[in-house]
């Protein structure tokens, strides 16, 4: 797969700034695989002795070896650099990510390269902007978006009876995810469930209660959940990598919420814009088509306990949870890195 990107990109003559569509098939590549490509080809080399400046230039030109672009004589200053594929690249010595004057943005990756104490490149990572926002905890990203979860009579509401129209041709009931199709797996045309039966098997999980590992261990709640709506969906194994939507295999992303704040980051569920995974039958996936699954929970310090359960779109996401106003500008962006980002 990797050689196959490599290879088709080179034939196609394209260059770093010329856009591609995102999803597609043959040239766009999707966060995963970018990841895995990058790691494998960028890993072991040396920037030992290299300015800041000239370290970032030769970055940026072995990124273009690996990929199949030919590097160009001289960097343009275009925002992001890599246009095609939509990312910037950061070379890390230190946790404390810096983008300057410039918002973070959901769509963008950013290919962020571990540089060990010997200045050679030891890990890479690509993340989107609604993935970094994720990682700050100091409240001074440029925008993060919010919502209102006010619980009503009924345990479970399903509040968008119907997939959008751009994903209802690729939906089929009654499909098998427990064989060859993991929960990370890209959505695929005849494997997605519809939203009904999304609602009717997801609807189990109210009622159900785990340990509670703290109000400071919110993402160990959200794994414990996500495994019980693996477990649900039906398939033979849990996994998740951190990416949007969480199970990215039926374009579902799951939220635990045991407040009515129901936090966003930087992606407003009904937006149109494309969404970083590979085309289905042609068709370009967007955020509007995501399928969100809201659980309420209450905890007494020693058990979380699911009491009701929200199934919606994308698209009509903000007619059962109105959304905030506001935003928060900042234009230089520290974000710390955790200790184990490039472990995940």
């Amino acid at each position: 797969m990797i050689k196959d990107y490599t290879q088709t990109i080179a034939a196609s003559g394209l260059t770093i700034y010329d856009p591609i569509e995102v999803g597609d098939p043959d040239l766009w590549v999707p966060t995963p695989e970018l990841e895995a490509l990058l790691d494998d080809q960028l890993r072991g080399i040396s920037l030992a002795g290299l300015a800041l400046r000239k370290r970032s230039k030769v970055v940026k030109e072995h990124v273009c070896r690996a990929l199949g672009y030919p590097v160009p004589p001289s960097f343009k200053k275009t925002q992001p650099r890599f246009v095609g594929q939509m990312f910037d690249a950061y070379a890390q010595k230190a946790n404390n990510l810096q983008v300057w004057n410039e918002e973070l943005s959901p769509s963008r990756r950013y290919v962020i390269l571990r540089v060990d104490e010997a200045d050679r490149i030891a890990r890479v990572k690509v993340v989107n902007g609604e993935e970094l926002a994720q990682l700050d905890k100091t409240g001074t990203l440029t925008q993060k978006y919010q919502a209102r979860l006010v619980p009503g009579a009924a345990s479970h509401e399903l509040i968008a009876a119907d997939d959008t129209d751009m994903l209802l041709a690729h939906v089929r009931a009654g499909a098998n995810l427990a064989e060859n199709v993991s929960p990370v797996d890209p959505p695929a045309h005849g494997l997605l469930m519809p939203i009904a039966e999304l609602f009717e098997r997801l609807s189990g999980a109210v009622g159900r209660s785990f340990p509670d590992a703290g109000w400071d261990q919110e993402r160990n709640r959200g794994a414990v959940l996500h495994r019980i709506v693996c477990e649900l969906l039906g398939y033979a194994d849990y996994r998740d990598d951190g990416r949007f939507p969480d199970v990215r295999n039926q374009l579902l992303e799951v939220k635990l919420q045991t407040s009515p704040t129901i936090d966003l980051g930087l992606v407003r569920p009904a937006s149109e814009e494309p969404l970083d995974v590979p085309q289905i039958a042609g068709a370009q996936i967007r955020h509007c088509d995501v399928r969100y699954a809201l659980f309420y929970a209450e905890t007494d310090g020693a058990e979380v306990t699911l009491t009701h359960f929200y199934l919606t779109t994308g698209e009509r996401f903000f007619t059962r949870f109105p959304q905030f106003q506001g935003k928060v500008l900042n234009k230089k962006l520290q974000i710390p890195l955790p200790s184990d980002f490039f472990d995940r």
